[in-house]
């Protein structure tokens, strides 16, 4: 599984490079703080894959780390091979990059 870190992810941001960001948490997750992602809740991943881009790269993200990578090995089952597992997720982000991001 490919991975990226929160500094990688970072500069992707800010050199706004064409990529997509999947966040799979929960609703009231995503409320309390996002980094501007698609939602799609790890439950629903498999049904709502139309909503996924099969023709960029895209990084798949949640609070640590484990429910995006759970949500990758579903994905690539699926045939998907551009996807990349944000490490240590929101709660990374929030210690690495941006400390007023709420974090639970």
């Amino acid at each position: 599984m490919q991975e990226i870190t929160v500094q990688e992810l970072k500069e992707k941001l800010d050199n706004k490079e064409d990529f997509q960001l999947i966040d799979v948490r929960e609703d009231f997750e995503y409320e309390t703080s996002n980094l501007g992602g698609v939602l799609i809740p790890l439950g629903g991943i498999l049904i709502e894959t139309d909503k996924i881009a099969k023709d960029k790269p895209v990084v798949v993200m949640c609070r640590s780390g484990k429910r995006s990578a759970a949500a990758i090995m579903q994905l690539e089952q699926q045939g998907f091979t551009n996807l990349s597992n944000l490490q240590g997720g929101i709660l990374a982000w929030a210690a690495e990059i941006d400390p007023d991001v709420v974090v639970y």
